[in-house]
């Protein structure tokens, strides 16, 4: 045998060798080998149960979805290069030219850009629910309603749908409930045990937990897994290796942070309700909360996500000597990672919504002491009276 021969060949025996290892291997390839002839013909035919190419999805990523359908008592689960690539997948699954599709009004920024962008584009109409939509929703359904899209709390201003009511109804109307389960996980809100057909997770937050990786996913049910999967099939869906092991990694402890992040920020949220200079503390756990009962009746607990509000409104600069001087909170998107970040803004909405012309502070509360979060906020806030 020539020596090129054997360096194409070499070291394929050992490769195949099973190690007993507690994570799984991570398997960069494109080429995925058939054991044979039978098995590329069933393939051919899609009968075929294996993996049968790169873009299918590897050991890594096959892992993670398990455990993430585990978790959240799915039927199945695909995994994407991002959160927001996991929503274009499902609003693009269930729709069609000429649906009409109900998004809640507090959804993620590039959720609500998708669907007035590129949906509209190919003749799909989206509407905007109130973001604390219930039972009412039946009202805005209409023949052609394809989907409904939640996201309970939403991740600025953390209204909350009814979503077991909302459910209850577009299963009698036929149509497809989704929600973005991002902000609760699937730890503390499980959406299919509340009727929902579809949950997404954007995993770049508090499933990875270490704002080093971009990844989303998508669970459904049984009745709604197979549209979607045809559809991940046509656009070959698959996310890297290395995230969804990371990812996995993740998911591990991810019921020891959250647990650290939820009475962080709650022990924070508290102190700032207290603050002479703050008008109101934006945390579904709060008894203050416009929704904190149905927070209570569903959820299992809180994130380290919430945002607050100040008595006096300053003008849009004016906000630099609070937001450039605080040494522990971060100034970055994203959040559910072990460093505290902080945003600030002001929000349109096309329904009213109770903090219009309102700047709301949005806090994601990492690993950090809580005093010390605390010290920092009060300092920041100090620098505002100048």
């Amino acid at each position: 045998m020539k020596k090129s021969t054997k360096l194409v060949n070499a070291g394929k025996k050992e490769s195949m060798a099973a190690i007993n290892t507690i994570n799984p291997p991570l398997h960069r390839a494109s080429t995925v080998m058939f054991d044979s002839y039978a098995d590329m013909l069933k393939a051919n035919k899609g009968e075929f149960d294996g993996v049968e190419y790169g873009t299918y999805g590897l050991a890594a990523q096959k892992a993670f979805e398990a455990a993430m359908i585990e978790l959240e008592g799915a039927y199945g689960c695909k995994t994407f290069q991002s959160g927001i690539a996991a929503i274009s997948m499902v609003l693009m699954a269930y729709t069609k030219q000429g649906d009409h599709i109900l998004i809640c009004d507090n959804v993620y920024g590039p959720t609500r850009h998708f669907c007035n962008g590129f949906l509209a584009k190919y003749g799909v109409k989206a509407e905007f629910l109130p973001s604390d939509a219930d039972a009412g929703v039946a009202d805005y359904i209409r023949k052609n309603t394809a989907l409904l899209f939640m996201e309970s709390p939403g991740s600025n201003t953390l209204e909350i749908q009814d979503v077991p009511a909302i459910a209850k109804i577009c299963k009698e109307k036929g149509v497809v409930s989704v929600i973005d389960n991002t902000w609760a996980t699937p730890l503390y809100f499980n959406p299919f045990e509340h009727g929902v057909d579809v949950s997404i997770q954007s995993c770049t937050k508090y499933i990875t937990g270490h704002s080093d990786i971009l990844l989303g996913s998508v669970s459904t049910n049984e009745q709604s897994w197979a549209s979607f999967e045809k559809c991940c099939g046509l656009f070959e869906v698959f996310a890297p290796q290395e995230d969804c092991y990371q990812a996995l990694r993740g998911l591990r402890t991810l019921k020891v942070r959250l647990k650290a992040h939820e009475d962080s920020a709650f022990e924070i949220a508290k102190w700032l309700e207290d603050h002479a200079m703050v008008e109101g503390v934006i945390h579904p756990a709060m008894e203050s909360h416009p929704q904190h009962d149905l927070w209570k009746r569903d959820f299992k607990g809180s994130s380290g996500l919430f945002s607050f509000t100040l008595k006096e409104e300053y003008e849009d600069v004016d906000h630099s000597r609070f937001m450039d001087n605080l040494e522990l909170f971060g100034l970055g998107y994203s959040w559910g990672g072990y460093k505290s970040l902080i945003t600030g803004g002001k929000f349109q909405r096309t329904n009213t919504f109770g903090y219009e012309g309102k700047t709301i502070f949005r806090l994601s509360i990492g690993l950090e002491d809580a005093e010390d979060l605390k010290a920092d906020l009060a300092q920041g806030l100090e620098r505002l009276k100048g």
